[in-house]
């Protein structure tokens, strides 16, 4: 079992993912006891720094994005008193060995949390190595984008090997580090009730959402460059459905979780052109807010994709013929990310004859903007009718934030940022994992390419074009709203 290591040190620790997500993660563990002590959480970035400098960033940052009720200044003070800074500029060597001083002794253990644009993870590498700062009882988290196909990934993923061992590499997909895609594992192994239905003879068709009602952000140039079919179906959804479909693991570790999870993601059958939709917002209105099309947002004319819907199958025998049905976009309708698991309709309907009418049954997972498990049934409609039987579909609810009513809802970046610092692999993302998601999607977009497949225009404030309606109105499904 690994040790959990004394020092973190955090890249990029002036950029908005700090502010926004670690420090605030990093607070919560320390305010939540879950971080030792005498863990020393040291900062880098290029700007020119204090430690007491550092410290009114970060103290500024928890000012901003803590909620009121969990500012207490007594334990921000001694949360600050973990941090320290020093500056450094990884596109060269220079300097690394005055960070390697700064750490001083790091025999209880690094954890280094690297969150840098891309084209600066083989410098820091190198860096690290030239430093002595990636020895055994050093592992490294790498913030996405780890490339842009498989091609560009493995070179990453090579430099990255060149220093550290496949164990002490903690690749990260934040989705994974949300309550309700850990519950998804929970609600699958740990109830009886489910996994004899969890297959092509019990699930009709699955869909996997995730709709954001934000345009650009300010990440204009990594977004165009990128696109919906990169920034979020190669790792967020995939790592979804790879959940969904995997078979039970031998046990709850890294290793057995990752195997299963790398055979579905191997499993993926090629998408065909007539399986795929690609869009791009138009202007319209969002939140009652009107609003203007990506190439307003962009300054630019762009063939760039803000949606993307697929329908992707996984070739084995526990999946075979189900359709697996994946969408998401920029400027939707609403925020949610979810899962519907659509359960076959009962072979014979015994009440048909006096009139009841059955849907099948279904099961959403929610994962934001709240997080929830619902199963939809069918129950008699209680009255008295001597002609027939009135059927009606009802939930059955389990709101997480109810039922675990005096647990807050965490940030996922604190499950992520603890299991880096205690060496636990098993919500990080393993290199075959990266280099099966990015073949699948290097062959979508080479069909694109191939077939010429332009953005199709969808009003901002929509659910996407209308081909990706029909994408599974042609077997009959309808996307859950």
């Amino acid at each position: 079992m690994p040790t959990s290591s004394s020092t973190l040190l955090l890249f990029g620790a002036t950029g908005d993912l700090a502010k926004r997500m670690l420090l605030p993660s990093l607070y919560a563990l320390h305010e939540d006891g879950l971080i030792a002590e005498d863990l020393r959480i040291f900062g880098t970035a290029r700007s020119a720094l204090s430690d007491d400098e550092y410290r009114e960033i970060a103290r500024e940052a928890l000012d901003e994005y803590l909620p009121e009720d969990r500012k207490d200044e007594a334990k921000i003070a001694t949360f600050l008193g973990h941090l320290r800074y020093q500056s450094l500029d990884a596109s060269t060597l220079e300097g690394f060995d005055d960070l390697a001083a700064r750490l001083g002794d790091i025999s209880g253990g690094l954890a280094i949390f690297l969150s840098t644009a891309p084209f600066l993870f083989e410098p820091t590498i190198r860096g690290l190595q030239s430093a002595g700062l990636a020895g055994e009882n050093v592992r490294i988290g790498l913030e996405k984008p780890l490339g842009n196909d498989l091609a560009s990934s493995r070179v990453i993923n090579d430099a990255v090997a060149s220093a550290f061992d496949e164990d002490r590499i903690f690749r990260i997909d934040h989705y994974l580090g949300k309550e309700t895609v850990q519950n998804l594992m929970a609600l699958r192994f740990a109830n009886a009730m489910f996994e004899p239905l969890w297959n092509a003879n019990g699930i009709d068709h699955v869909e996997i959402t995730i709709g954001e009602t934000v345009g650009l952000e300010g990440r204009n140039a990594f977004y165009d460059e990128t696109g919906a079919l990169r920034d979020m179906v190669q790792n967020h959804m995939l790592q979804l459905l790879a959940l969904i479909a995997m078979e039970p693991p031998a046990d709850f570790d890294a290793t057995s979780v990752r195997d299963e999870k790398v055979k579905v993601l191997r499993c993926l059958r090629p998408v065909a052109a007539e399986e795929m939709v690609r869009g791009q917002y138009a202007g319209g209105a969002v939140g009652g807010e009107v609003v203007g099309s990506y190439t307003d947002d962009l300054g630019e004319p762009s063939d760039t994709e803000t949606f993307v819907a697929l329908k992707a199958h996984v070739e084995n025998w526990r999946w075979q013929g189900v359709p697996f049905y994946l969408r998401t976009g920029k400027r939707m309708a609403e925020r949610r990310s979810e899962i519907v698991i659509q359960f076959k309709c009962v072979p014979h309907n015994i009440f048909a004859e006096r009139g009841g009418k059955l849907a099948a049954n279904r099961l959403v997972i929610r994962l934001q903007p709240e997080e929830h498990v619902r199963l939809m049934v069918m129950a008699k409609e209680p009255g008295m009718d001597r002609d027939g039987v009135t059927l009606r579909e009802v939930p059955l609810d389990l709101s997480l934030t109810q039922a675990f009513s005096k647990a807050r809802r965490r940030i996922a970046y604190e499950r992520l940022l603890l299991d880096l610092v205690d060496g636990d692999p098993t919500l990080f993302v393993r290199r075959d994992e990266v280099e099966a998601q990015w073949k699948w999607i290097d062959a979508i977009r080479a069909v694109w390419s191939k077939e010429a497949i332009a953005p199709k225009s969808y009003s901002a404030g929509s659910w996407g074009p209308s081909a990706s309606v029909a994408l599974t109105e042609r077997d009959g499904v309808s996307w859950h709203e």
